[in-house]
């Protein structure tokens, strides 16, 4: 007999498919269990020697380089940050307002109710094994009940678990998009949008927002952008970095854009709900007659754990335009990773259902104070404008670079101020908008203060009057 090679495909402890192999023929005794590779092909001949089906030259020296993914995938934030001198002035201690990360300095611990449900389910035992990777039914049940409105229905169905909102923002992205298509992201705007999209060979096109409009999209501008290739439109509601909240009616212009052309909608809404009291928002969903619309939320800032990474989607798609093409797409690239953490996800519905309105009422009404604190302060500053939030956990700062001659550009601004006054403000160009900075509001009301204080003393160090020959006279 001729001596063959047959491929015999494994699928856990059975035979993938139909393939049949005549046991006669593979020495009497069936596969020998040396012969498995780690891709769970076997290479098995009719006399029993195991040989590869074909033979590949080999290498000659090692070359082993990182992927193209790898080499495309770059945060702007650690990028600039990471080029930056920050020294801080060993005489004053260092305050930091530039970590989006409500945690770090203790004053804002997450409610008693939060922490017992995540000790009910470690007691449990129920939890500490792998969970489906679009999470537990009863979770994402719990998550439809929360989120779910008469204008915007869901159920379980509709919810996919994620490690956090990133991941979240990952998989939309993902799912939506093939390399060369183009997306549409908001400048200033959160800096992970372009590092997924470009690490995956997708175009980022920024649409302006506008500072003098409270941070709301130059409509325009956005629509001009939109060609055969656009693929997602992202929406950040409330904002990182502005702290701008839409209201009802600029929503459904934006939705009517997206309408209008066709482009589903990425909404970022993991601020959902932190909007200072006299604002308003819905969802962008709610307000939606046919625009399917992926929102991305999850635990991190409203709930205050950020590390805990619970996050999801919700898939709005009445009118069926995602189709069962797109669930079952987010249902396969959820499986390339387990998931969000199945101990969480067994204290989600508790967390969801027992955390009491007056937790959310006092992290707003101190993300609220503390904005209006250090708006009050830099409003009176030379050389700065403040522009208040009215969500979300931060607040943007103009340097009107013509009156700080000393200094290139915010990068080098905001660099010396830590190294005079220890104070950190993240420049905006991390989030491609230059001659800004970023204050974080979630630090204790003294250290905001102080902040403010030596803000304000170093602006008055470097402010220049414009020369008298000026056209602008606004100072």
């Amino acid at each position: 007999m001729d001596n063959k090679s047959y491929l015999v495909q494994m699928n856990g402890n059975g035979v993938h498919g139909k393939t049949t192999v005549n046991a006669k023929s593979l020495n009497g005794s069936g596969v020998n269990g040396k012969a498995v590779h780690g891709n769970g092909i076997h290479h098995v001949s009719v006399n029993g020697s195991l040989y590869p089906a074909k033979t590949k030259s080999r290498r000659q020296r090692w070359e082993v380089k990182p992927s193209e993914m790898a080499n495309n995938t770059l945060n702007p934030i650690r990028a600039i940050v990471d080029g930056m001198k920050l020294t801080p002035n060993p005489d004053k201690p260092m305050i930091a307002l530039s970590i989006g990360d409500p945690t770090v300095f203790g004053n804002l611990p997450t409610d008693d109710a939060v922490r017992q449900a995540i000790i009910n389910a470690v007691d449990s035992q129920k939890y500490n094994g792998y969970a489906p990777s679009v999470g537990y039914l009863k979770s994402r049940q719990a998550v439809a009940n929360f989120y779910s409105c008469p204008e915007a229905p869901l159920e379980a169905e509709d919810v996919i678990l994620t490690s956090g909102c990133s991941q979240a923002i990952d998989l939309a992205i993902s799912v939506l998009c093939n390399p060369g298509d183009n997306i549409l992201v908001p400048c200033p705007g959160f800096s992970l949008y372009k590092t997924l999209a470009v690490s995956m060979g997708i175009e980022v096109k920024l649409y302006n927002l506008l500072p003098e409009k409270s941070w709301e999209i130059d409509l325009k501008h956005m629509e001009s952008l939109i060609d055969e290739r656009t693929s997602c439109l992202i929406v950040t509601n409330p904002s990182n970095p502005c702290g701008s909240v839409f209201t009802k009616e600029h929503l459904q212009k934006i939705l009517q854009v997206a309408s209008k052309h066709c482009v589903p909608i990425l909404a970022d809404e993991i601020y959902s709900d932190m909007i200072f009291p006299g604002c308003s928002s819905p969802s962008v969903a709610s307000l939606s007659g046919d625009v399917p619309v992926l929102s991305c939320g999850g635990l991190a800032k409203r709930w205050l754990v950020p590390g805990w990474r619970m996050g999801w989607i919700l898939i709005h798609d009445r009118n069926d335009i995602f189709g069962s093409e797109i669930r079952k797409g987010l249902v396969k690239l959820s499986q390339r990773i387990l998931g969000a953490c199945s101990i969480v996800q067994g204290a989600l519905e508790s967390i969801l259902n027992n955390t009491p309105q007056s937790f959310f009422n006092s992290t707003i009404s101190f993300l609220k104070s503390n904005s209006q604190i250090c708006f009050s302060e830099l409003s009176t500053v030379p050389g700065l404008n403040p522009i208040m939030p009215s969500g979300a956990m931060y607040l943007m700062v103009g340097i009107k670079m013509d009156h700080f001659p000393d200094f290139k550009n915010d990068v080098d601004f905001t660099e010396r101020m830590v190294t005079e006054q220890s104070v950190f403000c993240l420049p905006a160009t991390a989030f491609e908008y230059p001659n800004y900075f970023r204050i974080v509001v979630t630090v204790p009301e003294e250290m905001m203060v102080e902040a403010c204080a030596r803000i304000r003393e170093f602006c008055q160090r470097y402010y220049r009057p414009r020369s008298c020959d000026s056209n602008d006279l606004d100072q």
